[in-house]
């Protein structure tokens, strides 16, 4: 099968297009143009799995370049986002323009050749959990314009189905970690501090609790979705189905990495109150129902190696440690 992925170049989209080719498929990666013509993450994906990978630059905000590089293709995943949480208090006119209308981009796309298509959604459109775990049924909530465009992406998504019998299933990862995520994560932010040698670990509210999934799982995730038309017009969790607190997790990094540091709340790393997700933990029922997917990483097993991946000089040399990024 010849698949589409889009954001490809970002942290799950590369973990994706290399477990894809490994596994056989035709894949044709769709990154982010620049003019350094970098390609994101996909440039740490081995040369000899690389070699059997398609690389096309685009912008997914263009419609005329999104439906080319569906020529051809049977499958899209489509992953690529804007999704720095706080990023989106400063910017929300640019993450409508990439999170709407470029998921409208692809489904237009889409549409045309009734291509299959796996849309990624995320754990934030639920809010504060009103109930746990938290099912597909649960209520939305956008707590954050990153959160708000999500879904309506997601909705523009199921218009898609339900109008014009498009063949689609909305992906929902809870939090995934692992090598190659961004420091505006909250894993890579302690992991990177406390591998620098900061004396001080700075974190903002400790108190929420998040559902973390190794990378690795929810790109298998996605890979199991996409075999079975069972998944067509459904959404779906990608979730372990357990919850640790930020305060709880920075802990137990620090006595793996650092046992010295102490964490001091920094003021400019809070979200606004009501912004701020306090609880999320999701049901997995309906992935086990479905696929044959669970989980091949412990959540020990997940930090272990994400550790192990930061501690290399030239990873941990990608990150500016000692700044605040959005």
């Amino acid at each position: 099968m010849k698949v589409l992925i889009t954001g490809a170049d970002g942290f799950i989209g590369s973990h994706l297009t290399e477990l894809m080719i490994r596994e056989g498929y035709d894949v044709r990666a769709f990154a982010f143009y620049n003019s350094f013509n970098s390609w994101g993450w996909l440039s740490s994906i081995e040369k000899c799995v690389l070699d059997n990978c398609e690389v096309i630059l685009g912008d997914i905000r263009d419609p005329h370049g999104v439906r080319s590089a569906t020529e051809g293709c049977e499958a899209i995943l489509h992953l690529a986002a804007l999704i720095a949480i706080p990023f989106s208090y400063i910017s929300p006119d640019a993450y409508v323009d990439t999170n709407i209308k470029g998921t409208l981009n692809v489904l237009q796309a889409a549409r045309d050749k009734n291509i299959r298509t796996l849309v990624t959604s995320t754990s934030e459109v639920y809010g504060t959990a009103k109930y746990v775990p938290i099912d597909e049924l649960h209520s939305f909530q956008g707590q954050s314009p990153y959160s708000a465009t999500k879904i309506a992406a997601d909705r523009l998504t199921e218009s898609f189905y339900r109008s014009f019998e498009l063949p689609v299933t909305i992906v929902r990862p809870f939090n995934t970690y692992g090598p190659r995520q961004s420091a505006r994560a909250v894993i890579p932010t302690i992991i990177t501090q406390l591998c620098t040698g900061a004396s001080e670990l700075l974190l903002g509210s400790i108190e929420p609790t998040r559902d973390f999934n190794y990378v690795e799982d929810v790109a298998l995730g996605f890979l199991e979705i996409l075999k079975t038309d069972l998944a067509i017009g459904e959404e779906i969790n990608i979730a372990t189905g357990q919850e640790i607190s930020v305060g709880q997790l920075a802990n137990e990094l620090i006595r793996q990495i650092s046992p010295e540091v102490k964490i001091i709340c920094d003021d400019k790393r809070l979200r606004p109150k009501k912004s701020e997700v306090g609880r999320l933990l999701g049901s997995n029922e309906k992935i086990r129902k479905l696929t044959h997917w669970k989980p091949k990483y412990t959540f020990e097993q997940g930090i272990a190696k994400t550790i192990d991946w930061f501690r290399h000089p030239e990873n941990i040399a990608k990150y500016k440690s000692d700044m605040y990024v959005v």
